[in-house]
């Protein structure tokens, strides 16, 4: 049964693939591998390692940018999304022309369930998509270390923990933080007929850790991206001025043992 949490997402992000799509489009590319709007790209990063051959599954994938540019890279990938349209935009740009005539293979479902067999992927990956929004983080991991092979591995990127504690304002009221970085309640939106519509859960640095563990994976690396220099691009809250002084993203990479 779907969790209230993935309802409301699932129809946030049906509502809003199309204006995302729009506005961030261009940046994430359409066979790139951006991890966040600090804008690490897969090609320089190889938090992955070498793809060339491997079976890899993008969770959370939106319109596939991530798991085309894998396929480009030789990978064998499958990709899925909770939402419908934001699948349709992947299905768009392979349409348009996918780099190297391929299209992404696609499945839309529910990452805290997931369509696949056991020891079914070497890698998995996943760039802000499914685990900022589930409610149960800890069942996502265990899924994803169901259907990977003995010491595959899976790299994902959430938003800082820390950014939890600031408004989510690009300008200077975003530098003063008013609430507590301990408080785990979710972000929530409604409806005007009082129905949950949109859930972002938070967690902090050592709950993240906490559920890698107990999930059965092991943490093998976490990065903190540092804004780079001449980057000028805002996305929501994240902005030059905030990057100079907080963290935006961690970038989680983690093994199965």
């Amino acid at each position: 049964m779907i969790s209230p949490s993935s309802r409301a997402n699932r129809g946030w992000w049906d509502g809003n693939a199309d204006d995302y799509q729009l506005e961030h489009g261009d940046f994430l590319r359409d066979d790139g591998f951006v991890w966040c709007p600090e804008g690490v790209d897969e090609a320089d990063a190889r938090l992955l390692g070498d793809v060339r051959g491997r079976r890899v599954l993008e969770i959370g994938c939106g319109a596939a940018q991530c798991a085309r540019w894998l396929l480009g890279q030789g990978a064998r990938v499958a990709a899925f999304d909770l939402s419908h349209r934001q699948l349709r935009h992947a299905q768009r740009i392979d349409l348009d022309g996918a780099p190297g005539g391929r299209a992404v293979p696609l499945v839309q479902a529910d990452a805290e369930a997931l369509p696949f067999a056991a020891e079914s992927f070497d890698l998995a990956c996943s760039a802000f998509g499914a685990l900022p929004f589930v409610a149960d983080p800890l069942g996502v991991l265990r899924e994803v270390r169901r259907v990977l092979v003995p010491d595959g591995r899976f790299v994902f990127s959430v938003s800082h923990p820390i950014r939890w504690a600031f408004p989510d304002d690009p300008g200077p009221r975003g530098l003063t933080s008013d609430r507590s970085y301990f408080d785990r309640s979710p972000y929530t939106e409604h409806d005007e007929n009082g129905n949950l519509s949109y859930v972002e859960h938070h967690r902090t640095l050592g709950d993240w850790v906490g559920l890698v563990v107990a999930s059965g994976l092991a943490l093998t690396g976490l990065l903190e991206p540092e804004w780079p220099e001449g980057h000028e691009r805002v996305w929501g809250g994240w902005s030059p001025l905030r990057g100079r002084h907080l963290p935006g993203t961690a970038i989680f990479s983690c093994a199965r043992t």
